[in-house]
């Protein structure tokens, strides 16, 4: 807690908390799509190149949401 409170500027402490847990979510969910996109292209083998772009293409629009 003691952290929180001196991080927190002007902001309240739940809004603080709130701010960090948002950015650890927003964290998590990179990694996640981090580690999707490294399985997808570990195991593309046989995958034609129009998948692969489709893929290329939704992660940039999902990442690109923010």
């Amino acid at each position: 807690m003691a952290e929180i409170a001196s991080t927190k500027g002007k902001s309240s402490t739940s809004e603080r908390v709130n701010e960090l847990l948002r950015r650890a979510l927003e964290l998590e969910r990179r990694e996640r799509l981090e580690r999707e996109a490294a399985e997808f292209f570990a195991t593309e083998g046989d995958r034609s190149a129009r998948e692969r772009a489709a893929f290329h293409r939704a992660a940039i629009q999902v990442l690109s949401r923010n």
